[in-house]
């Protein structure tokens, strides 16, 4: 009994050796056909593993960052929109290099009157604009906006030479800064505040004719040091408008002048919270510490709208202290409601904060402060526990922006209170998308200027996370019966983009400044690649565990994109190049489909493919030890007496051996399938993805199986699969949930579905009318 077990294993040997030998032959007359390129490992895109980053994906034993301090002294000047600034900088050189000079980036140059920005895109006369736009192009002349420098001073006092290169200021030090030292140095400067609703600037101010005012959101306002790593050296590439910024970590002493009657918040703690709040408002505050359940309001509408109607002539001065932040941002009006919550992670209490004109009401007394406690709630479990006092968001027209505990947001009402579903949700995703920012890049601390995708595409995943948990959280402001209409993140979406004009796509692995659409290439595909890895091809399981990990690895540093894509497959155990490449790389997409079938039944006799290979090699049956063969059924060698049959019954070398090796009641434990199919699925698109696939069979049953990627890694075009089934089957559908972006549909199917054309669909329209 032994024997013929270990003669039917070499059975089984034999002939998976004649199917490869087959598939060999194959290959050697289509050349090119074996490609394993999709799934070689990225050793060359990658750069070399050293002691500052290991292989691993996590920060090696060298590991460094600068550090930048700050003390700064603000005037906001409300009546002529301007803003002045002293700050004195201590930058601490933690690399291994002496540097020579210093980098500062100036970005409101991008906004000076002799900017190169305006013109370093071609283009034609469009089909239509905006007024504003058209105003600000053609009417009048080019905004001033960019800095101003008074002067660069060392800490005795003594000038220091500079150069500005358009939105870059070298500072020349007398000698070089060496590794372990401090350099202590001052910059004076004013620049005028633009208008950010007429050319969509990150920072400004918007103007209300009705009442004379202006809300000011003000980021970009200080020149900032770059960034010296290991990657870049200085990372001083210009600011054009769409790469953002590349910032170092540090603490910063601020305090902003404005008039009295303003409402001021920021970045860090407020240390003369008393000096600044009236009594009232004090007493709201404490309030607010203690309220978990829903927002406490500070400062009320009945409040603003009183203070709209005079401008203060005496000032007040905020001080606010943060500690460990990248970057340091502000908003201030005389019109802003205020209202606050507390929000419990882990064991600390973060303040939930909204900053609004009467002119975001109802809307944003009813859902901000809400979003933002959700959110932090929401990033906080999928990476590590928030570490900030509080999250900021501030309503500022057609806004969009994000910084250190604060953010702005668009999401207007209109002049009526009523709104759209479209409103709503719109200002509910931004402020979703921009409070999380304070995870991606805010302390993940990634470099923007060069990998756009890294803080906007892993922050709108996670926005696509906390979107669909917030309707399950709060299902009252979702339409009943109905999910979160996210608008980016799943799969479908992203199809008409991955199908569209290839001269117009990028690699998502591109600079924000060299892609045509920004928001497909940095935010919705790799969004769309995240939630189909961790929903497809990972599991939740693994994948959670392992974006967890690279988010505690990386917090409060600089990862790379290698750093994120070697941590995801070292905390999980998942070889995922061949992913990598698809979706980050190249602009290859997703078309799996069905190219045919054919059907199957057992047989003792050798089928003649079989009597072909025996014949190339001089074999004979009486060389071969008893086979099993399936014929197909529309071939010559099919026997019709074989239909119907199990395949005990209709192979007597079947039977004998189960005869031989089984017992009674394993026999009858026996579940013979009666059908065999050759499936055949071919893969049109470029990127390999699992193959899923649901099975129908004549009983009305279902079966869905999930084909690993790795089943294209022998051959990338086509690939053949035997299904057996006890039942006939009767329907195959690809990717039936469309879980993979597939591009195409229409060959995801057998039989294959009709699908209506334009037409004909325009004829059933009319019919059913």
């Amino acid at each position: 009994m032994r024997l013929f077990k270990y003669t039917f294993a070499s059975l089984l040997f034999l002939v998976g050796a004649v199917s490869f030998a087959q598939e060999t032959e194959k290959q050697k007359r289509e050349p090119g056909h074996y490609n394993q390129s999709k799934f070689k490992q990225l050793y060359e895109e990658f750069a070399t593993p050293n002691n500052y980053r290991s292989a691993s994906g996590a920060p090696g034993p060298d590991y460094y960052q600068q550090q930048a301090d700050y003390v700064m002294d603000i005037t906001l000047d409300d009546k002529n929109a301007k803003i002045y600034g002293e700050e004195t900088i201590t930058y601490t050189n933690n690399s291994p290099d002496d540097l020579e000079y210093l980098w500062l980036q100036l970005d409101q140059n991008v906004r000076a009157k002799d900017s190169k920005a305006p013109l370093r895109n071609g283009g034609g006369v469009p089909l239509a604009e905006q007024p504003s736009s058209f105003a600000s192009q053609y009417m009048g002349e080019p905004f001033d906006g960019g800095f101003n420098i008074d002067y660069v001073k060392d800490a005795s006092g003594k000038a220091l030479p500079y150069t500005i290169n358009f939105t870059m200021m070298r500072v020349d030090i007398p000698t070089p800064l060496k590794s372990g030292e401090q350099y202590t140095f001052s910059v004076k400067w004013n620049y005028n505040i633009p208008d950010h609703t007429v050319n969509r600037a990150r920072s400004g101010y918007e103007y209300f004719p009705k009442d004379g005012n202006r809300a000011y959101v003000i980021a970009q306002f200080f020149p900032r040091m770059a960034v010296y790593s290991d990657v870049e050296g200085w990372q001083n590439h210009q600011f054009w408008g769409s790469g953002e910024f590349a910032l170092t970590f540090g603490n910063y002493e601020v305090d902003i002048t404005v008039p009295a009657d303003h409402i001021l918040d920021g970045t860090g703690v407020l240390q003369n919270r008393k000096e600044v709040y009236t009594k009232e408002m004090m007493q709201r505050y404490e309030k607010a510490t203690k309220s978990y359940d829903k927002p406490v309001i500070i400062v009320t509408q009945e409040e603003i709208e009183a203070a709209e109607k005079g401008f203060s002539n005496k000032t007040k001065t905020w001080k606010l202290k943060a500690e460990n932040v990248r970057d340091f941002a502000f908003a201030t009006s005389r019109k802003f409601i205020l209202d606050m919550q507390a929000v419990k992670i882990g064991n600390r209490d973060v303040m939930a904060v909204s900053m609004y004109p009467k002119e975001g009401n109802p809307l944003w007394e009813e859902y901000s402060t809400k979003v933002v406690a959700h959110t932090l709630r929401s990033y906080s479990a999928h990476t590590f526990d928030y570490p900030y006092p509080k999250a900021i968001s501030v309503h500022a027209k057609n806004q969009g922006m994000e910084y250190p505990m604060i953010c702005w947001n668009y999401g207007r009402p209109n002049e009526d209170g009523t709104y759209s579903d479209r409103v709503k949700y719109g200002m509910m995703s931004v402020i979703i998308h921009e409070v999380g920012h304070n995870f991606f890049p805010m302390i993940v601390n990634s470099d923007e200027r060069q990998w756009g995708w890294m803080d906007e595409g892993l922050d709108t995943f996670m926005q696509y996370m906390a979107e669909q948990e917030f309707g399950e959280a709060y299902p009252e402001a979702i339409a009943p019966n109905d999910k979160y209409p996210s608008r980016r993140g799943d799969p479908a979406k992203i199809v008409p983009y991955m199908s569209g004009d290839q001269s117009t796509i990028s690699p998502i692995m591109s600079n924000p400044e060299n892609v045509y659409q920004l928001g497909p290439n940095a935010y919705a595909k790799p969004a769309t690649a995240l939630n189909i890895l961790r929903e497809t091809v990972m599991g939740r399981e693994l994948f959670d565990h392992a974006f967890k990990t690279y988010a505690q690895r990386w917090m409060f540093k600089h990862p790379t994109p290698e750093d994120f894509f070697r941590t995801m497959e070292d905390a999980s155990a998942v070889d995922l190049d061949y992913f990598w490449r698809g979706w980050f790389y190249t602009t290859d997409y997703v078309d799996i489909g069905v190219k045919g079938i054919k059907k199957y039944y057992v047989t003792d006799k050798p089928t003649k493919k079989m009597q072909e290979y025996m014949a190339a090699r001089n074999m004979t049956e009486a060389d071969l030890p008893p086979l099993v063969y399936l014929a197909e059924e529309d071939s010559e060698d099919f026997d019709p007496n074989l239909k119907g049959k199990s395949p005990s019954e209709s192979s007597q070398t079947l039977k004998e051996f189960m005869m031989d090796n089984m017992t009674a009641e394993e026999r009858a434990a026996v579940k013979e399938p009666k059908y065999f199919y050759e499936i055949t699925y071919d893969k049109p698109g470029g990127i390999p993805m699992p193959l899923i696939v649901e099975y129908t069979y004549a009983d009305g049953t279902t079966k869905n199986i999930t084909y690993p990627a790795e089943i294209w890694r022998k051959n990338d075009d086509e690939v053949s699969i035997v299904v057996s089934s006890s039942t006939e089957l009767t329907g195959i559908v690809v990717d039936p949930k469309m879980e993979t972006a597939d591009i195409d549909t229409s060959n995801n199917s057998w039989p294959k579905k009709e699908e209506q054309n334009d037409f004909d669909q325009f004829k059933e329209n009319i019919k059913g009318k």
